[in-house]
C-alpha cells in the first residue's frame, strides 16, 4: 500500500510513476509538483497537483481535457480505456447502457465536441464517491451543454480535479471518518418533504417535525443529552467532565427554502453531530460543554418570519409573530400547538451570555468563491447586512399604440431603470450586491402602457457603511428618476439587518486548524444571512464555509458538495475543538 510518507520520501521519478494514473495521460503534472514535497497531508498533495494545472498554459490545460475519453464512447466500447477510467465508468453503470442510452450519449458527445472542441468531463463517481446514475449523468450532460466555452472549460478542469481526488483516495487507501456518514444522513432527511417532487421543509409541517425527531434521535445516539424545545429547536449537549464548564455552541437550521438543496443549514448540524459521535465512541470529553442546535426556522418560508429559532435562543423572539398566518390561514400559534409545543415556554429558551464561550457555524458557501479558488474551506470574515424594500410605482396606463414615446408615464420603464441603477451602483464595491428579485406589472396587457409596477430591492454588504451608502444613492436615484418620468413611488422597508463581523480571535483559531490540515487559510465574506447573525448579538461568532459545487448554486436542487469536503471540514472542526482556547475567560 502506498502512503503519503512513501510519496514524500521517494525520488522524483518514483513519485511521478506512482501518480502517473491520477491525471489522465499527463505525467507532467506530478513532475512539476514533485519539488513541493513534503506534503503535510493528502489534502495538501491534492491541492499542489491542482495548482500545477491552474498555472499551466491554456494549451496544456486543453491537452489534459482532451486526454480524457468520452463517456460510454468508442474507447469504452473497444475496451481501450485506462484502468482508472474503466473502473469509474463501470461504477455508474455506463458499461450497461441500453441502446437508447448509448444513442443519447453518442448524440450528446457529438454535440458537445462540436460546440466546445473537447470532450465532456464528469466525475461519474459523484459527490459521495458511490457513482452517479446514468440518468443523472445524462441530465448533467444536457445542462452543461448550454454553458459558454470558457465556463465549461473551467468546469471540466474542476471535474478532472475531483476525479484526481478520488483516485488519490484509492491510491492511499483513505479511510474517511466523517464524510460518508454526513452525506448519508443528509440524504436520509432530504427524503422528507412538504412537496412530492422536491425538498421543501417549512416550519412545523409534518416533514419538519419528522426531521426534528430524527435529529434528536441521532444526537442521543451520539451520547448527547437531547431535546426539542418550545420553538422547535433541536438541542443536543455533550457535557464536559469539568465542573462548572462553560458552553461553546455550534449548529445551523434544518428548515429549507422551496425546492431546496440538501446541505444548506443541515450541514452545520450533521457535521458537528458526526464529530460528537466520534468523541463519544472514544470516551473523549472536551474541557467545555459543546452544544449543537438545529435551529427550527431560518428561511421564513411558511410564516414570512426569519430566524425564529435563533432569536428564541438569544431571548429576542417576537411573540407578535405567533399571530402570523400561513397561506392556509393557520397561525403560527396554532401550528406550534398542533405540534405539541407550549408557546408560553418560549421565553425560557434564552441562553445566558455569561455561560457562552462563543458560537461557531459550519455552512456550505452558497456561492462560487471557494469553487473558483479551488479550495475546500474558507474562514468567514463577516456576514453581510441586508436592506430590503418593496417599491410600488404608479404612472399612467394609456394606449400603447397612440401615446407618443415622449408623453408616456410608463411605470414598467421606470422599474427597468431602477433595475439598471441597482446593478450599476452595486458594482462599485467588492462586497456590495444588489438584487431586484421580484418584478410585477399587475393586470398588465400587451397593448397597454404599464400604469402600475411593483418590485423588490435587496442590498447587501459585509460592512454597514458600504451598504447604507449604496441604499442612500439608490433611493435618491429613484426619486430623481421618478420626478423626471412623472411616476410616483411608494417605498416600504421590510428588512434592515446589520452586518455581523466574525470575531478575529475565533477566526484565527479556525484559520490555524485549516492550515494544520495542509490547506491555506482563505478569508471571505458571506453574502447570505445565517443564524450566526442572531447569535452575534449575545456572543462572539465565527463561521467555516465549505465549497459549493455546480457553479456555486444554492437554494436549488442542484446544490451539491462532496464527501471529501465534508470530511476535511469535519477534521478541521474537530482540531479546532481540541485546540480551542477561550478569550479572557477560564473554561
Amino acid at each position: 500500500m502506498t502512503t503519503l510518507q512513501d510519496l514524500n520520501r521517494c525520488d522524483a521519478a518514483a513519485f511521478v510513476d506512482t501518480l502517473r494514473g491520477i491525471y489522465e495521460h499527463s505525467p507532467w503534472i506530478p513532475q512539476r509538483a514533485a519539488a513541493q514535497r513534503p506534503f503535510a497531508s493528502a489534502a495538501a498533495l491534492k491541492l499542489a497537483l491542482q495548482r500545477v494545472v491552474e498555472t499551466a498554459s491554456t494549451d496544456e490545460q486543453l491537452g489534459l481535457i482532451r486526454a480524457h475519453p468520452e463517456l460510454a464512447g468508442k474507447a469504452a466500447i473497444a475496451g481501450t480505456l485506462t484502468q482508472e477510467s474503466t473502473s469509474e465508468q463501470a461504477k455508474s453503470g455506463l458499461n450497461l447502457c441500453s441502446a437508447a442510452e448509448h444513442a443519447t450519449l453518442h448524440k450528446l458527445n457529438a454535440d458537445y465536441n462540436a460546440k466546445f472542441g473537447f470532450p465532456f468531463i464528469l466525475a461519474v463517481k459523484g459527490p459521495d464517491g458511490n457513482g452517479l446514475t446514468r440518468q443523472a449523468i445524462i441530465e448533467t450532460f444536457t445542462r452543461r451543454l448550454k454553458n459558454q466555452r470558457a465556463d465549461e472549460m473551467a468546469e471540466c478542469l474542476r471535474q478532472i480535479h475531483r476525479i484526481a481526488e478520488l483516485r488519490i483516495n484509492d491510491l492511499l487507501k483513505a479511510a474517511p471518518q466523517f464524510g460518508p456518514a454526513i452525506m448519508q444522513r443528509a440524504e436520509t432527511i432530504a427524503a422528507w418533504s412538504d412537496a412530492a417532487d422536491n425538498l421543501t421543509c417549512s416550519y412545523m409541517t409534518e416533514a419538519h417535525r419528522r426531521t426534528a425527531t430524527q435529529l434528536a434521535e441521532w444526537m442521543t445516539q451520539a451520547g448527547m443529552a437531547a431535546h426539542i424545545d418550545a420553538v422547535g429547536n433541536v438541542v443536543g449537549r455533550y457535557l464536559s467532565d469539568r465542573p462548572g464548564a462553560k458552553t461553546l455552541m455550534t449548529g445551523s437550521h434544518y428548515d429549507t427554502v422551496r425546492d431546496a438543496g440538501k446541505y444548506d443549514g443541515r450541514l452545520g448540524i450533521l457535521l458537528p453531530l458526526a464529530i460528537v459521535h466520534h468523541l463519544h465512541q472514544r470516551g473523549e470529553r472536551l474541557p467545555f460543554n459543546l452544544e449543537i442546535v438545529g435551529f427550527a426556522e431560518e428561511e421564513g418560508v411558511r410564516f414570512k418570519s426569519t430566524f425564529l429559532g435563533s432569536n428564541a435562543i438569544i431571548g429576542q423572539f417576537d411573540t407578535a409573530l405567533l399571530e402570523q398566518t400561513d397561506c392556509d390561514g393557520v397561525t403560527m400559534r396554532q401550528a406550534l400547538l398542533d405540534a405539541g409545543h407550549d408557546v408560553n415556554d418560549i421565553t425560557g429558551i434564552a441562553r445566558d451570555p455569561a455561560d457562552l464561550l462563543g458560537f461557531v457555524e459550519v455552512h456550505i458557501e452558497q456561492g462560487p468563491v471557494l469553487l473558483e479558488q479551488g479550495l475546500a474551506l474558507g474562514v468567514v470574515s463577516a456576514i453581510a447586512g441586508s436592506s430590503r424594500y418593496l417599491v410600488e410605482l404608479t404612472g399612467l396606463a394609456s394606449h400603447a399604440g397612440t401615446t407618443p414615446m415622449n408623453m408616456r408615464r410608463d411605470a414598467a420603464a421606470a422599474a427597468a431603470e431602477i433595475v439598471l441603477l441597482v446593478e450599476r451602483r452595486c458594482s462599485e464595491a467588492p462586497s456590495l450586491v444588489g438584487t431586484v428579485g421580484q418584478l410585477e406589472v399587475p393586470n398588465g396587457s400587451v397593448n397597454v402602457i404599464a400604469g402600475h409596477c411593483k418590485l423588490s430591492l435587496d442590498i447587501r454588504a459585509a460592512d454597514d457603511t458600504t451598504r447604507l451608502a449604496a441604499v442612500s444613492d439608490i433611493l435618491d436615484g429613484i426619486a430623481v428618476m421618478c420626478e423626471r418620468r412623472q411616476v410616483e413611488s411608494t417605498i416600504k422597508q421590510v428588512v434592515s439587518a446589520s452586518a455581523a463581523p466574525c470575531a478575529p480571535w475565533l477566526m484565527d483559531q479556525l484559520g490555524a486548524a485549516v492550515q494544520r490540515a495542509g490547506l491555506p487559510r482563505y478569508d471571505l465574506a458571506s453574502g447570505a444571512g445565517h443564524d450566526a447573525m442572531a447569535m452575534a448579538r449575545i456572543t462572539d461568532v465565527a463561521m467555516l464555509f465549505t465549497r459549493c459545487g455546480n457553479g456555486g448554486i444554492s437554494h436549488n436542487r442542484l446544490e451539491t458538495m462532496t464527501s471529501d469536503d465534508a470530511e476535511i471540514a469535519a477534521q478541521v472542526l474537530l482540531d479546532f475543538l481540541r485546540s480551542f482556547r477561550p478569550q479572557h475567560v477560564q473554561i
